[in-house]
């Protein structure tokens, strides 16, 4: 059985008992499978499917490359790797969002992707959440005091 010390029970990574810190820890592998697969996907959706936005080439790139490395870095287990793609795939969900709010408002079409409106206006408050499902998966929050 791992031994549980009291530093990592304070920084609210762990639960004092073995089945939460089991819990705990396959949620977390879950979630960043999870989340990994979700940028890996869009990263290559983006690449071959721009929308419309302005200098949608460069930014669409842009947007698809960060995401591929962002699922890639989720799935790498070293911590500064962690930390790093945490952050980065924070400020690209927030970079991101007020193209996502452009597409639901304006009822952009994708070529060649079958999207209903409501899907658009549906991912919005899955933002947030996609962006604490990210903190939490590399530990960058709930944030540590020291």
């Amino acid at each position: 059985m791992a031994r549980i010390n009291s530093r990592q029970i304070r920084a609210g990574h762990l639960s004092s008992e073995p089945d939460g810190l089991f819990f705990c820890l396959i949620a977390r592998l879950v979630l960043r499978i999870l989340l990994a697969s979700l940028f890996l996907f869009a990263g290559t959706v983006h690449l071959a499917h721009p929308p419309f936005i302005p200098f949608p080439i460069p930014a669409i790139l842009v947007s698809g490359v960060f995401e591929l490395l962002g699922g890639a870095g989720l799935l790498v287990p070293e911590r500064r790797v962690q930390v790093l793609t945490g952050w980065g795939l924070v400020l690209l969900l927030l970079a991101v969002f007020p193209a996502n709010i452009y597409m639901a408002v304006a009822q952009v079409k994708l070529p060649g992707l079958h999207v209903e409106p409501w899907m658009a206006w549906a991912r919005l408050p899955l933002q947030p959440l996609l962006i604490l499902g990210v903190m939490w998966v590399t530990r960058i929050w709930p944030f540590q005091r020291s």
